[in-house]
């Protein structure tokens, strides 16, 4: 039951939406267990994000919750996957990238809790 929510500086059109979203329902399943289908995505664009103090580049502000616990030696790869991700589509330099985890022991859907 992953989430991955992005802020980004830039506009974002509907096909870099989903090319996006296609790719990290790729790109979560590095995490043993978790898979696109389970995973929800949120896009906040034209986002008001200041880098070294300034507004000049395109950034974005990425953050991954997971239920349960996150392997470590699978964050260095996912980080990985998500700036070039945000790179390649967005034209958003890796070194503008933040990629923030977040390990969630409750979690509900469906009316029940895990």
């Amino acid at each position: 039951m992953p989430f991955i929510n992005s802020r980004v500086s830039i506009v974002m059109t509907v096909s870099q939406r989903m090319s996006v979203k296609e790719k990290l329902g790729r790109a979560i399943a590095i995490i043993p267990g978790k898979s696109e289908e389970w995973l929800m995505v949120e896009f906040a664009d034209r986002c008001d994000l200041y880098f070294h103090g300034k507004q000049t580049q395109p950034s974005a502000f990425v953050e991954v919750k997971v239920f349960g616990a996150i392997p470590e030696g699978c964050l260095d790869e996912l980080t990985g996957e998500i700036c070039r991700i945000y790179e390649q589509d967005l034209q958003i330099p890796k070194d503008y990238v933040y990629v923030k985890y977040e390990e969630v022991d409750k979690w509900g859907w469906n009316g029940i809790n895990f």
